[in-house]
């Protein structure tokens, strides 16, 4: 008889008990909690990074690690709490949060709340808190999620206003007369990219962090989410295939994979394949929204060099030239999307490819150039010059354009990805 319940997880965080890999990251972030430091750590959608929060509230994980659950006060807050962001409402909401935790004791938690209760709330209240809790031995942890909605302007709350959010950071994490605080942000960038620009006269404003990405799976952490689970070869690799080794992804699919078990319905490869795609459609498209446009135009070049391949008879109006030696001069690009688990490098003796982490996101990027226009291929043709000649820019229109004079040729995008 199989078991009933569902043991991966969708639409939330993975509870603590399965959550897998992460080994040096959870032991890095405690090393930095220990001596009272901060840590930053980012990654693309679907990396794990509110799953990791939440093994770090865990009073089991600080018992295993020999570290006294008792001495910390351990504070979760997401960016997303407030719309829109303002900085006097972070701090109103973490000390009402810090407020919850000593409910037990009238007159901190007084004392606290009538910090929160102040018309207008800014670090040194935070500064007071800690001065407060401080006095009993404890150590505030507080884990912040998706950081990057405090480092995005929006009506009310502009650029300079940013800059000081940060800087109070800052001085809040370097204060010398409080050593009582861990800091853990998550981003899905790193910091130093998404935030204001350096100047000769500033200091960094993230330099007291720790800088922890979360990069794919390994194939030990895929093996270990589903062990225990019986899955047929084939199906496996296209669960690989389609998923990469993209932590939610992969959850996805084991969440549909078991549900088919437990109904006794089709598991066919073709009709997995459809109602993964269905489920994580809406996945793809975050990706490639939160891609930059350089991003896009690099994705779509490894697409288009991809598909080649698959399409009979193309050869004579299918020449995008040498795009290896385009994709070559950008590097760090091309790193920066392998490391957020977009794509994977593949290294001969005497060349670097690249290919998608995910069958599926190569369909997503091949509907885009399908379904683009002519106006929007114009507004991508500066970005297109920032990485190549006119003459390699006059090849790629011309294969984008036979595209879309051969649109039934291109086989739908599960079809497409099937073979």
């Amino acid at each position: 008889m199989i078991n009933p319940k569902n043991p991966f997880t969708v639409g939330k965080t993975v509870p603590p008990e399965r959550f897998v890999g992460r080994k040096y990251e959870i032991n890095s972030t405690f090393d930095q909690i220990a001596s009272r430091g901060h840590v930053a750590i980012w990654g693309s959608p679907g990396m794990g990074k509110s799953s990791l929060l939440e093994v770090l509230k865990s009073p089991e994980i600080w018992q295993k690690r020999r570290f006294d659950p008792s001495v910390v006060v351990i504070v979760y807050f997401s960016c997303f709490s407030i719309q829109p962001f303002l900085p006097s409402k972070f701090w109103q909401e973490i000390l009402k949060l810090l407020a919850e935790k000593f409910q037990k004791d009238a007159s901190l938690y007084s004392e606290i709340n009538t910090l929160s209760a102040k018309p207008e709330v800014n670090k040194d209240d935070l500064r007071q808190a800690l001065k407060l809790i401080g006095k009993q031995n404890k150590h505030l942890v507080l884990l912040v999620d998706d950081y990057h909605i405090a480092i995005r302007e929006n009506s009310q709350y502009k650029s300079e206003n940013v800059e000081i959010f940060l800087s109070e950071c800052r001085n809040l994490a370097n204060d010398s007369a409080e050593k009582n605080l861990s800091m853990i942000v998550t981003s899905l960038r790193r910091l130093n990219e998404i935030g204001p620009d350096l100047t000769p006269d500033k200091s960094p404003w993230f330099n007291h962090y720790l800088f922890l990405p979360l990069k794919p799976f390994t194939e030990e952490d895929v093996t270990n989410i589903f062990s225990g689970v019986r899955i047929k070869p084939k199906l496996k690799d296209r669960i690989r295939q389609i998923a990469g080794s993209n932590p939610t992804l992969l959850q996805n699919a084991g969440f549909i994979f078991y549900n088919k078990l437990q109904a006794e319905e089709a598991r066919d490869v073709e009709t997995f394949t459809k109602d993964f795609l269905a489920a994580t459609k809406h996945f793809f498209q975050k990706i490639w929204q939160l891609s930059t446009e350089e991003e896009q135009a690099i994705l779509m070049l490894i697409a288009l060099s991809r598909l080649k391949g698959r399409l009979p008879q193309t050869n004579q109006r299918y020449d995008l030239g040498n795009i290896d030696i385009i994709l070559s001069q950008k590097e760090q690009k091309l790193n920066d999307l392998e490391e957020r688990g977009i794509i994977i490098s593949n290294k001969t003796e005497d060349k670097i490819t690249y290919s998608f982490a995910s069958s599926l996101m190569e369909w997503w990027v091949i509907q885009e150039i399908k379904n683009s226009n002519d106006e929007e291929l114009e507004k991508r043709k500066k970005i297109f010059l920032n990485l190549m000649s006119k003459k390699q820019l006059e090849r790629v229109k011309k294969v984008v354009l036979f595209l879309w004079e051969h649109k039934d040729d291109v086989a739908s995008g599960v079809e497409l990805f099937m073979s």
